[in-house]
């Protein structure tokens, strides 16, 4: 090689090298800066605020909010940290909902059906009057599809739901007169929200619409005949067993509420990748944590109510539980036909229904028998 070719040569060479060099810089530049970001993120705390619909410290359904928060502060190791309000608190119970889709708190907890008003279908996510039970519920929602649907019909309003909680099966109700036929409904006064509410109406009675604080006080003073709340543990905190005659069974109305962890979109989206996973998680945690214990404490205090006074627990008449079906399915055909986006859910809720109760009838419901 010619001197002059060598030097060509190196001086190409030269050139090539100190781009590679500025290029590899520039890369490590940027990866550095990547680095940095994702530490400031990592390490960023982020002070959420939870509204409930439950009065403050409520057993189970609140306290149950308040240990969620706890944990994801301890899993967060300090980076999510969540106050918890209970209705009233911060804003009224039912206005949870357009507090979280405004953006004004970050996060609610409580049920779905409470918002039936604003979207129809939200019902379902729920409960329905002799609807799914607890655990199909959960099925459903997991494996079923339901969890998609209730995605897709809250991100129309930018929010993100999650399964956290259920009540299981709750009690009829209380009554200060027996419930013999489908007529000692007509001009009954009841404490009772949602398509129950709907369904006793078309029964013949009317439903009230009374806040929690206030239904011992109705009860008793006769301006409301009969109420129901949840199960006997709640039942007997609120002192039901000492103004009512009649306990009855089972909740036709709600058979397997489930119950909601909100996050508002934005919010939700902002967050690490590794938080939103411990959002979801430890919701589903506590989605069989309260039903749990719901179960556990509902069978002590059954039984303390029936130690303690001379209520006398009932079954509904199977006439009584046909006819309220009956109804039951024209109430829920009538919302289904006046909303689209009802129809598609409920014919993915009532196909999922009919397949998983193939198999209840030959699992869990013989099993029945026999306990």
């Amino acid at each position: 090689m010619s001197a002059d070719k060598r030097r060509k040569f190196l001086k190409n060479a030269s050139i090539l090298a100190g781009t590679v060099l500025s290029g590899s810089l520039v890369s490590a530049c940027n990866q550095d800066k990547i680095k940095s970001v994702q530490i400031q993120k990592k390490s960023k705390t982020y002070n959420w605020r939870c509204v409930t619909v439950w009065p403050p410290n409520f057993p189970v359904l609140g306290t149950g909010v308040v240990d969620l928060a706890k944990e994801l502060e301890i899993l967060s190791e300090g980076r999510l940290k969540i106050q918890v309000y209970g209705s009233g608190e911060l804003v009224p119970a039912l206005e949870s909902f357009d507090a979280v889709q405004l953006g004004g708190v970050q996060m609610a907890h409580g049920a779905s059906y409470y918002w039936g008003g604003k979207m129809p279908s939200a019902v379902f996510f729920c409960a329905i009057p002799f609807g799914m039970t607890a655990s199909q519920m959960n099925s459903w929602i997991l494996y079923g599809g339901g969890w998609k649907l209730w995605k897709e019909l809250y991100d129309k309003v930018g929010l993100i739901p999650f399964p956290c909680g259920n009540t299981g099966v709750q009690m009829g109700g209380w009554f200060n007169k027996e419930i013999n036929s489908i007529e000692d409904y007509n001009g009954l006064k009841m404490r009772m929200p949602g398509l129950g509410g709907k369904v006793l109406a078309k029964a013949g009675g009317a439903a009230v619409t009374v806040p929690g604080g206030e239904i011992y006080t109705n009860l008793e003073r006769g301006v409301i005949d009969a109420t129901e709340w949840i199960g006997p543990y709640h039942d007997y905190l609120m002192g039901f067993h000492k103004i009512a005659k009649y306990y009855y069974y089972p909740g036709w109305h709600e058979p397997g509420p489930m119950l909601e962890l909100v996050c508002n979109k934005k919010a939700y989206e902002s967050l690490p990748k590794e938080l939103q996973q411990m959002i979801e998680t430890v919701s589903l945690k506590y989605n069989t944590s309260m039903r749990a214990e719901f179960d556990a404490m509902n069978n002590l205090y059954l039984n303390k109510i029936m130690e303690e006074s001379d209520v006398q627990l009932k079954a509904f008449p199977d006439q009584v539980m046909q006819s309220l079906k009956q109804i039951s399915e024209e109430v829920i055909g009538s919302l289904v036909e006046n909303d689209p986006f009802s129809q598609k859910v409920f014919k993915s809720y009532a196909e999922f229904r009919k397949n998983i109760s193939t198999w209840e009838k030959v699992s869990e419901k013989p099993m029945g028998l026999y306990m």
